[in-house]
């Protein structure tokens, strides 16, 4: 299909938290490409603040707008009232013929109701996870679930996110498998930093030959006793092998802080930082022996970096790099997560064994493929869009 009348399609890239910073930062470069076929525009939500200026500032992503929805004390009903508001304000304004929102924030949910109310089409990056558990995780799976619903094109990162979505019913038209577009972030940053090592902010120096382990650790259904005892299995770790330094960015949210702070401080072999930019931490994740986390996003990295990755969460949505041996569950019970950290210390064969597969997330090019999709489908103007919208 080609472009009627060589109109440009107007794209609004809607950005809420450092993570969709990062998987949507190939596809904004990507889509700037094609000056011809498409008109970017940026759109944050300011869901993450700092975190979020961050990743905007490495990748040079310049946004048109930005609500700056986030205010203390806020709960979730507030962030997505706050977010509808402001990104049915914006749509009305500029509309775009088509929102590219990523994953499974209240940013993705709200700007995709938004745009749903207005008529215009939503296109889903990193669409159809799924762990089938309402609260599992709290409140991402409920959030992805309805923005599959709102979405017209859904560009799954693996062919079990595809299986999840022609489950539900999704018309496998709409369906396009990608791979995930953090990994196409990591090798820009990967590229960037052998281009120029100093972008990175490393502190660590030398080691000593201890064996990094990098943790992250933020999960809101973790919140609670669940994190506590996170933070006692890293005390026992420290306090049992000090062969290791144990690296970990402390997210802003209060409820990280307290009982890290609380449990972790004044140990020797553990470092606790600020959160990093998206280049400090990738050359940390480079450094590191073992990646400790609740995060998804590395459990997609880790593979291509060679490093073993260890969730602590007792279901993932992320099921590939658990099948291929990336990456193994602990849940949240001390004595799992120090066994796991134990055997990989220990044990050479299982720590090659997790080492060795290719990664099942995706090759790196994951964003050409949805910017073709995009200029393959997304054929006609505007107002043709929305009179075919209205059926």
């Amino acid at each position: 299909m080609h472009l009627r009348n060589n109109e440009q399609i107007r794209v609004m890239v809607v950005i809420g938290t450092r993570p969709e910073a990062i998987k949507m930062a190939p596809v904004v470069l990507e889509l700037e490409k094609h000056p011809r076929h498409f008109q970017t525009q940026i759109c944050v939500t300011g869901q993450h603040r700092e975190m979020l200026d961050q990743m905007l500032q490495v990748f040079r992503l310049r946004p048109a707008c930005d609500l700056g929805i986030m205010k203390a004390g806020q709960d979730l009903a507030s962030v997505t009232a706050e977010c509808l508001a402001g990104m049915s304000q914006v749509l009305q304004r500029e509309r775009p013929d088509i929102v590219l929102v990523q994953g499974d924030t209240t940013t993705t949910f709200s700007a995709s109701l938004a745009a749903y109310y207005c008529r215009i089409r939503v296109g889903h990056v990193e669409a159809g996870l799924r762990t089938g558990r309402k609260f599992d995780p709290f409140p991402e799976e409920v959030n992805r679930r309805l923005t599959g619903h709102l979405s017209d094109f859904h560009f799954a990162p693996t062919d079990t996110a595809r299986k999840n979505l022609l489950e539900e019913g999704v018309n496998p038209n709409d369906i396009l498998v990608t791979g995930n577009t953090v990994i196409d972030a990591l090798f820009l940053t990967r590229k960037r930093l052998a281009e120029e090592p100093t972008l990175a902010k490393d502190g660590l120096g030398a080691t000593d030959g201890s064996r990094i382990i990098l943790v992250t650790a933020h999960r809101r259904e973790s919140f609670g006793p669940p994190f506590r005892r996170i933070c006692e299995a890293i005390r026992a770790i420290a306090e049992s092998r000090r062969d290791t330094l144990i690296v970990y960015p402390v997210h802003l949210n209060p409820n990280v802080q307290a009982p890290v702070h609380e449990i972790l401080d004044g140990l020797s072999n553990v470092k606790l930082l600020p959160p990093l930019d998206y280049l400090s931490f990738v050359s940390y994740m480079q450094r590191a022996y073992i990646l400790l986390t609740d995060s998804g996003g590395i459990q997609e990295e880790g593979p291509s970096l060679g490093k073993p990755v260890l969730v602590m969460r007792e279901v993932s949505e992320r099921p590939e790099a658990i099948a291929a041996g990336t990456a193994s569950l602990t849940g949240t019970d001390p004595e799992r997560i120090v066994a796991a950290v134990s055997s990989l210390l220990d044990d050479p064969a299982h720590y090659g064994r997790m080492t060795k597969h290719p990664n099942p997330y995706g090759d790196g090019h994951a964003a050409e493929r949805i910017v073709q999709f995009l200029i393959e489908r997304m054929s006609a103007p505007s107002s043709a869009m929305a009179q075919s919208m209205l059926g």
